[in-house]
């Protein structure tokens, strides 16, 4: 049997690579919608510097509020010479101007704590409901709001395959890496569609969970939840640094986020943090959202609308009912086109100095594996530039700082660089390229393990042009550094053993869904859905090991919402554990769990309520690859 990866290489799957031959530098662009990206001229657009996000007025004394909603609008991605796009982002309420893709900064203060009123305004001017974007597979397990409060977070039965679903958009946000009350998480369940004026009668208006956190938030904080909001509030009772918010709806997450609902939250201060001057800032701290994405030659974003696209089942199927094999949801999805800011492959003018980039990768599926070179288009790997000297981490500064060449950036990770220009000529041009595969990452290095990004394409980041210096640097060089300590956990009370699975269809040689699960005592997987009871029940205050058992043939990033964990190590079925890369040794909140190995993670539960684990290959969370956990 060809496994997904052959599919991949050989070009037989339609959404995949094609092959980069050795020595040359040139190969055919990962398929997808009606612009070829190889048409689109880089590099003639500045970076976009991501704004910080308006406050709004009132709020209880000592809190932080803001009123942000989710809209849609036109934003100009493309080069100016191309059509705009239409987008959803989120921006402050009362400030048009805010709203962007992806969105601007919430800047917090440790121990500060943070209120937000999230509005669902996904809607005309009139006040009807907007339908999506893209399209949603009604098929999943998922939000359905056609299902009526009966039948809302459910996969529903059809006796006929079913088109698109068309109607108002759920919303839920969650802030990735928070630690915080369960009401205010972002729970799948928990979803709200806009106060339109026409919802359809006999639609589900809110998820299972909405009325629960309501009554527990108005208990917790007296908030009201008006229809069509949400107000969490976020302690920020956690060590200094970089956090995200993003859509996290059941079985829309990957549209929504696709979409452009994703932005930065910053920590900052405290005794976890430097103090000011050691490090980078006033314009030379730059966050960096690094995106996949593919377009029509309107302007339009291109997502798939079939599962045609992956190539693994005839043409138009059969699908659900007749097989098991859902009709639009696509296994993984990889753009053709590099958006960083939400701007395809910008430049930046950078002094001859330090800067410090906080760098997310916020794509669907796809691994970043990132080098500063002076020549875009040279042989993969290529020579390094510069140096990356990594400080940070998901959960905030690392034990000391990590100077590497390369950095591999999972989805959803986030890592703090400084990237250091010191002494480089005006004029030199220097660029950020990727070398991670134009397919599902199993470990391993560019050019011997798997054929780089295409370096015409996705291969190509951004670009630096070096300029003059505008005055002294008087940061820390980062070799100098002297980074904030941190507590490290207890002993384990604890430990799990946990499966990664992928679920072939029995119809097709194909995958139908992927699944989290449990490992027996005799190292068989149990597979589990989203809808089976929890397993996972760690007691608060408890600190457990979970071992995730990957079953499947790629890399997985596994998030755990609430906690911040160490990684401890990695396991080879059948070899020795190792210990983490250097630039995990800090605190995580992701980590990517290799193909035939066990990866080892150790927390502590100290918050009471629901939450969630999950792949953060967003389509994978979308069908299946996530289950609820309870701290009790």
């Amino acid at each position: 049997m060809l496994t997904r990866r052959q599919l991949l290489k050989s070009g037989t799957v339609a959404g995949a690579a094609s092959l980069l031959i050795p020595g040359m530098v040139r190969a055919v662009p990962v398929p997808g919608g009606t612009l070829d990206p190889t048409t689109l001229p880089k590099y003639v657009t500045p970076l976009f510097v991501l704004r910080t996000m308006p406050r709004a007025g009132g709020g209880p004394s000592g809190v932080d509020y803001y009123e942000i909603a989710v809209r849609q609008f036109t934003q100009q991605i493309l080069p100016p010479d191309r059509p705009p796009t239409q987008v959803f982002g989120y921006g402050a309420v009362a400030d048009a101007a805010s709203f962007h893709y992806p969105s601007a900064t919430i800047e917090a203060r440790v121990d500060r704590p943070v209120r937000v009123k999230w509005l669902n305004q996904l809607t005309t001017s009139s006040g009807s409901y907007r339908s999506h974007l893209l399209s949603i597979d009604p098929t999943l397990h998922w939000a359905n709001p056609p299902g009526g409060t009966s039948g809302r977070d459910t996969r529903p039965e059809f006796t006929s395959t079913p088109g698109p679903y068309r109607g108002p958009v759920p919303i839920v946000t969650h802030l990735h890496g928070a630690h915080v009350t369960e009401e205010s998480d972002g729970y799948p369940e928990a979803w709200y569609l806009p106060a339109a004026r026409n919802i359809p009668s006999g639609f589900a208006r809110v998820g299972s969970f909405y009325d629960h956190f309501r009554d527990e938030a108005r208990s917790r904080f007296g908030v009201s939840w008006d229809p069509g909001t949400a107000v969490f509030q976020y302690r920020n009772d956690q060590r200094a640094t970089t956090l995200w918010y993003h859509s996290h709806e059941l079985g829309l997450t990957r549209v929504n986020v696709y979409a452009g609902l994703s932005g930065f939250y910053l920590l900052r201060g405290g005794a976890t943090d430097l103090p000011a001057g050691v490090l980078p800032r006033d314009g030379f701290e730059i966050p960096l959202v690094i995106q996949d994405r593919s377009f029509n030659a309107d302007g339009s974003l291109f997502f798939p609308s079939g599962r045609d696209f992956f190539g693994d089942v005839p043409p138009g199927g059969p699908f659900i009912p007749e097989t098991d094999v859902s009709p639009i949801w696509n296994p993984e999805f990889f753009g053709n086109t590099i958006v960083v800011n939400g701007r395809t492959w910008p430049s930046l003018r950078v002094e001859p100095r330090r800067y410090r980039f906080r760098v997310l990768n916020a794509s669907n599926s796809r691994f970043l594996m990132l080098k500063v070179v002076t020549n875009p288009l040279a042989s993969r790997p290529a020579s390094a530039a510069l140096p990356l000297w990594v400080i940070g981490a998901d959960g905030g500064f690392l034990p000391a700082p990590t100077r590497v060449d390369s950095l591999t950036v999972a989805l959803a990770e986030r890592y703090d660089v400084i990237v250091d220009f010191t002494g480089i000529p005006a004029g030199t041009q220097l660029y950020l390229i990727n070398e991670g595969p134009d397919e599902p990452f199993g470990g391993g290095q560019p050019g011997t393990d798997f054929e780089p990004a295409d370096p015409q394409t996705t291969g190509q980041v951004m670009r630096f042009t070096v300029g003059s210096l505008s005055g002294p640097d008087t940061s820390v060089a980062p070799s100098q550094l002297s980074l904030p300590g941190f507590g490290r956990l207890g002993s384990a009370s604890r430990t799990r053993r946990l499966s990664l699975n992928e679920m072939m269809s029995g119809f097709f040689d194909a995958p139908a869904m992927a699944m989290l699960g449990t490992v027996g005592a005799d190292g068989i997987p149990h597979e589990l859905h989203w809808s089976d009871p929890v397993t996972e029940n760690p007691a608060r205050g408890a600190t457990e090991i979970w071992e995730l058992h990957n079953f499947t043939e790629d890399a997985h990033p596994i998030h755990l919402h609430l906690v911040q964990f160490e990684v401890l190590s990695r396991q080879p079925f059948d070899g020795a554990a190792r210990p983490p890369a250097p630039w995990e040794r800090g605190t995580k909140d992701t980590v990517i769990a290799l193909p035939d190995e066990i990866t080892r993670v150790k927390a502590r539960f100290d918050i009471a309520g629901r939450y969630v684990w999950h792949c953060h290959i967003i389509d994978h969370e979308d069908n299946e690859m996530m289950r609820p956990y309870t701290v009790s």
